[in-house]
């Protein structure tokens, strides 16, 4: 079992930053990737940024290429989500994803564990 438990929602206004946080705890070993994925009021849960525990392998949607970085400390188990210039669309929830694999996907089918989700708001 793998626990992970995401921080640094909140509400920002357009043009902000905010920086999310998902520490894995338990069965992680060393070979993962971890991803982010958000989901708006009324629409499906879509990738956002993901990456690997090993290899220098990162991927991001078009929407936040650009505007989010994605990175990781892995003698924490944690990956994080900096996310700058917010736009009113940025508004989720956004969840935190874990995978026993060092590739990286973009599929929400293919992680294994995911986080209880943190609530980004971006409103003036």
């Amino acid at each position: 079992q793998v626990q992970l438990v995401e921080s640094g929602g909140g509400l920002v206004q357009p043009g902000g930053s905010l920086r999310l946080s998902c520490a894995a705890s338990g069965r992680t070993f060393s070979d993962y990737s971890m991803g982010w994925f958000r989901q708006a009021p009324g629409k499906e849960r879509e990738f956002v940024a993901a990456i690997s525990s090993v290899i220098s392998s990162t991927y991001y949607a078009s929407s936040v290429k650009g505007r989010f970085t994605i990175s990781r400390d892995n003698a924490k188990n944690t990956v994080y989500l900096q996310m700058n210039s917010l736009k009113p669309e940025d508004t989720a929830v956004y969840y935190c994803a874990f995978r026993y694999s060092i590739v990286v996907v973009t599929t929400s089918d293919d992680y294994d564990y995911w986080g209880q989700g943190t609530q980004v708001t971006v409103s003036s």
